[in-house]
């Protein structure tokens, strides 16, 4: 749904730096009709595969913006991880068994996943411009005026003749850990470095006793540290260690130094690495920006955090940014919404970043800073709880399902029932939307993702999602909280029926069987659920109530279309 920008601008949104984060908010904001531009310091894709797995969650918001079947056309589908604790063997985590369509990881190289998103971007009519950085930004109540210049391949500018100074409405900085953009906003921090602790890694060819399908991720912890065993695309291997660094020498290993430890580790002696393409080390450090946004200026992945190597979260962290910055940036531009909406971005993405850094940070001394009664501990867990391996992984949270918002000044929540109570219950203002079996009303089978993802081609289209709670008498209340919705036309109703009649003129899906219902925890009484672009719950309240309906829309869209 394409709108023509002010031609007082340049472009209506700056994009510095075409890294994975990079790269996918500019397909986003493509998807949604929205002119930016995209500059990048490096003149090629990053050799080596630093990010490379897509979890389950990240995967329906790529599915949401038409890149996902893209990116696993050249994935690995990893279904299962099975995890060692000092040599004791536990149940493997099913990781694939989630709620989710996309319950399989995706495995692939970051040079890959680049490569793919700039094909995109170009057969979408733009163009990544590399060996371009940004070197100074001015923001003002209307726009933002930034420098760029060329890098020469010191990375030094080639002259003031190659400088441009361009005029845009919106900056988003992408530029990584180093962000100059982070520095320049004033949001800079000083990082916490992990002591006494190293990584290293090696991307090569892997022969041993264990099963050659990339399909499966091997996690060991060992006395010393903890190591994992991953797919990396065209048939390699990635092997790190994070370890005491006790005796390590402080430099990249050699492949017969990765061989001799990973054989010890993984108590297999046949263990052989072969045709290495990267060997590096590394210590670590983590922190997070105060903010993830600062007036017309904001921050994705890794430019407002530096993420730890627990769970392979941080490129996948910073895919809901890309995406929710996007669809909040379109809307706003195109007048279908207020400034409410992308003030919700920082509450949100800034929120959940800081929590996934304590996260991670717990789970990074769990892994690494054992000791000896943690150690014995973990031991003798192992073999008395069949599951510790869930425990150790927790699938769930590695596929980031479970990201929520409930404080978000978008999640407004006025349905409060017996469903509450239950434990897996009504799912609330701010959660996940899940997916659910539906039949349309000529009987084809569906789901429900399939029906509110962009819907009717609107790709900042809400879903508002109308329940009758097994009363046939309920249709001329549904009916009305959809006439609620009316004057904004990117609401779009639909129907979730289990008893009364399909409507003929608002779109009707038969829940005969309830799944839907079950799914939402309605069952009480007729509702209203409210899903955003991105597929998380704005909104819930008693579907005979459309006036709470009418004013979420005037606070957080602005006046009626």
């Amino acid at each position: 749904m394409p709108f023509s920008g002010n031609s007082a601008f340049d472009t209506d949104v700056l994009i510095v730096g075409g890294g994975p984060i990079g790269l996918v908010t500019a397909c986003a904001l493509a998807h949604h009709g929205v002119r930016f531009r995209i500059v990048e310091e490096r003149r090629e894709p990053k050799p080596h595969s630093r990010a490379n797995n897509l979890w389950a969650r990240p995967q329906e918001l790529l599915q949401r913006i038409g890149l996902r079947d893209r990116l696993a056309e050249q994935a690995y589908a990893i279904t299962e991880i099975r995890t060692t604790v000092n040599g004791e063997r536990v149940d493997p985590v099913h990781i694939a068994d989630v709620k989710s369509p996309f319950g399989p990881v995706l495995y692939s190289g970051q040079d890959v996943i680049e490569t793919t998103l700039t094909q995109v971007i170009e057969e979408q009519g733009g163009r990544v411009e590399r060996g371009r950085k940004m070197t100074a930004f001015i923001q003002d109540d209307e726009g933002v005026t930034a420098t760029l210049a060329s890098a020469a391949d010191d990375d030094e500018a080639t002259g003031a003749d190659e400088t441009e100074t361009i005029r845009c409405r919106y900056l988003i900085g992408a530029d990584g850990g180093d962000s100059l953009v982070r520095r320049l906003l004033g949001l800079d921090f000083e990082p916490e470095n992990l002591p006494d602790c190293m990584n290293r890694q090696v991307d090569a060819k892997l022969t041993w006793r264990r099963g050659a399908e990339p399909d499966t991720l091997w996690f060991f912890y060992y006395p010393k540290g903890f190591c994992g065993v991953l797919p990396v695309w065209g048939g390699y291997h990635r092997l790190f260690f994070l370890a005491d660094d006790t005796g390590i020498p402080d430099r990249d290993p050699t492949l017969e130094e990765m061989q001799a430890i990973a054989r010890e580790v993984t108590e297999d002696e046949s263990l052989t690495l072969s045709d290495p393409i990267w060997l590096t080390h590394s210590r670590f450090r983590h922190g997070v920006a105060e903010h993830y946004a600062r007036g017309r200026v904001f921050l994705a992945g890794d430019a407002g955090h530096r993420t730890l190597p627990i769970g392979g979260q941080g490129m996948n962290a910073g895919l809901h940014d890309a995406v929710g910055l996007a669809w909040r940036l379109a809307m706003v531009l195109a007048g279908q919404a207020g400034p409410a909406l992308l003030a919700s971005y920082d509450a949100e993405r800034g929120g959940e970043h800081r929590a996934l850094d304590q996260r991670q940070a717990k789970g990074f001394r769990n892994s690494v800073y054992r000791g000896p009664l943690k150690d014995a501990a973990i031991g003798l867990a192992a073999k008395l709880l069949p599951s510790v391996g869930t425990l150790l992984q927790g699938s769930d949270d590695l596929q980031q399902l479970s990201v929520a918002y409930p404080e978000s000044p978008l999640s407004v929540d006025h349905l409060r029932g017996l469903a509450d109570l239950l434990p897996h219950g009504a799912k609330h203002a701010g959660e996940r939307a899940p997916d659910a079996k539906l039949v349309t009303a000529d009987g084809r089978r569906t789901t429900l993702f399939a029906e509110i993802d962009n819907p009717d081609g609107w790709t900042t289209g809400w879903a508002l999602l109308l329940f009758d709670a097994g009363k046939a008498e309920a249709a001329e209340t549904l009916e009305g909280a959809a006439l609620a919705a009316r004057d904004w036309p990117w609401l779009r109703p639909r129907l979730l029926l289990s008893a009364a009649p399909l409507s003929p003129t608002i779109l009707s899906l038969s829940d005969f069987d309830g799944l839907a219902h079950a799914a939402y925890g309605i069952s009480a009484r007729p509702s209203m659920v409210l899903v955003r672009p991105d597929g998380h719950i704005a909104f819930r309240a008693p579907a005979d109530r459309p006036d709470l309906l009418s004013d979420y829309c005037r606070t957080i869209l602005g006046a009626a279309a």
